[in-house]
């Protein structure tokens, strides 16, 4: 919230998910940046690769890179003197086809997530965000829609004069009559200048197939480049 011109950002992810029959692997590659003032931008590779668990006659998916994801976001309010901030973005996926089906067809539907986000600080250390949107899956091939909606809570602790805070995020989908909810305990740690790792934990509420899941995330950032 409220990027500032030439931040900069690399993340890679590495996360695993217990399903009921197998087990997924997620990894991701993610760059962010910001041009100007308020306005950043993303894009992002995320790969699932999977795994039969005891039952190996399970219908086990294909491996795949899922998608290419571009994102944007301005930050349109932004009040020092409240603490608070408030943005608007959009989240563009070209969904591929798996690896066994790779390029037949190279990209076989699209999912559009406008979104916005409210964040607010609550004295000095506490932080909170509500990130809500629709995301909007169109099927290429039948040219069917689905629409799922998202409303994601999160509130942190950062520790004083440093980039560390541990926390938790609610994230919350709202299906047709349907609602699912994963609880995701969060931190972040700083390794060296400009390179920290954020750890996080996944328990599902009310998920038919899916346990629990853990991610780790190693976020470096570059310094920025002198401005003339």
């Amino acid at each position: 919230m409220g990027a500032r011109k030439g931040e900069r950002e690399w993340n890679l992810g590495l996360g695993m998910t217990d399903n009921l029959n197998f087990d997924s692997y997620e990894a991701l590659v993610e760059y962010e940046w910001a041009p100007i003032d308020r306005l950043g931008f993303e894009v992002e590779l995320p790969f699932t690769l999977y795994s039969p668990t005891n039952n190996q006659n399970a219908n086990t998916p294909s491996n795949q890179l899922n998608s290419i994801k571009i994102a944007t976001q301005w930050s349109f309010f932004v009040n020092k003197s409240i603490a608070t901030s408030m943005a608007i973005g959009y989240i563009n996926e070209f969904e591929l086809s798996d690896f066994k089906n790779f390029g037949k067809p190279f990209i076989k539907g699209n999912v559009y997530n406008p979104f916005f986000v409210i964040a607010k600080r609550w004295g000095q250390d506490f932080h909170s965000l509500i990130y809500t949107g629709p995301m909007i899956e169109q099927d290429f091939e039948s040219n069917e829609f689905h629409t799922n909606y998202k409303i994601n809570s999160s509130f942190h602790y950062m520790i004083p004069n440093t980039k560390n805070f541990i926390g938790v995020e609610f994230n919350k989908v709202v299906h047709n009559h349907d609602f699912d909810m994963t609880i995701r305990p969060q931190m972040r740690l700083g390794i060296v200048d400009n390179l920290m790792i954020g750890i996080v934990a996944g328990i599902p509420i009310k998920k038919e197939n899916e346990r629990l899941s853990s991610f780790v995330r190693l976020i470096w950032e570059p310094k920025q480049k002198p401005i003339h």
